[in-house]
């Protein structure tokens, strides 16, 4: 199997699609509770949200061949926590966001198998993230990077209540420039459909914090996307009219980010 597909693009624009697939190799499966086989916290149909947008720009995209039940490639290779003090799943998860185990009882990876998979599908993803990032900055001068995130309206074990509906994370303004950053939430708070938080429950994770540095050319955004603005959050259908009008706002940033580029 692939461990990433790049599209390379013209514009100083990178979308980035981590937790986009739902693949499991069946080694890893077959360790697996049946439950987890289908890795429901997929950030389902990102791809399909952002593959047309992307085309449209002439932006780059990103996305891994694996679930991040294999490894997760928002987080650091190291493990350590990205919000102390709150529950979070880790580098390579063993509860899913509903808090139950994801592997049989014994069957959990081990630490060489933990490496064994940050050098088989997270290192490749970081190394070709790095060397876009690279690239585009070398053509433009600047760039952009977009981490494109989605996630139920509802996950107790990590937040109380319902989820905004945009969730724009910026690592408390450290990732991306404050021009940038204050235009983004303008374009928010000029709308009125949907909800919208800056640097709340998500301020941007690994690859946001790790990659954004404003001061060499390279400014870093997340969105995490509540997923009932364009699926059912039960069945995981795809919505297509919710997801019309999602995609509309989501253009608007990514055009201010190219604007900002």
């Amino acid at each position: 199997m692939q461990t990433f597909t790049l599209e390379h693009g013209h514009v100083p624009l990178l979308i980035s699609l981590p937790h986009d697939s739902s693949h499991i190799p069946a080694e890893i499966a077959a360790c697996m509770r049946p439950a987890a086989r289908r890795s429901p916290d997929t950030d389902w149909h990102v791809r399909r949200l952002y593959a047309p947008l992307a085309q449209k720009l002439g932006a780059s995209v990103l996305r891994p061949g694996a679930s991040r039940y294999v490894v997760d490639l928002n987080r650091p290779a190291d493990g350590h926590a990205l919000y102390p003090g709150r529950r979070e799943t880790g580098l390579v998860p063993l509860l899913g966001f509903d808090g139950e185990p994801l592997y049989q009882v014994g069957m959990e990876p081990d630490a060489n198998e933990i490496q064994r998979r940050v050098n088989t599908f997270w290192q490749p993803y970081h190394d070709a993230l790095s060397h876009e990032l690279a690239t585009l900055r070398a053509e433009h001068g600047r760039v952009v990077l977009w981490e494109a995130h989605s996630i139920r309206s509802r996950v107790p074990m990590l937040f109380d209540g319902v989820l905004p509906d945009f969730n724009l994370g910026t690592a408390e303004g450290i990732s991306c420039g404050p021009t940038l950053q204050q235009r983004l939430e303008d374009q928010l708070r000029a709308q009125s459909r949907y909800s919208h938080v800056l640097n709340g429950r998500f301020k941007g994770g690994h690859i946001t914090r790790h990659y954004g540095r404003p001061a060499e050319g390279v400014q870093a955004v997340q969105l995490e996307l509540a997923q009932h603005n364009y699926m059912d959050e039960n069945s995981f259908d795809y919505d297509e009219a919710k997801a019309v009008s999602l995609q509309r706002q989501i253009e608007s940033l990514l055009r201010l980010c190219l604007e900002g580029a």
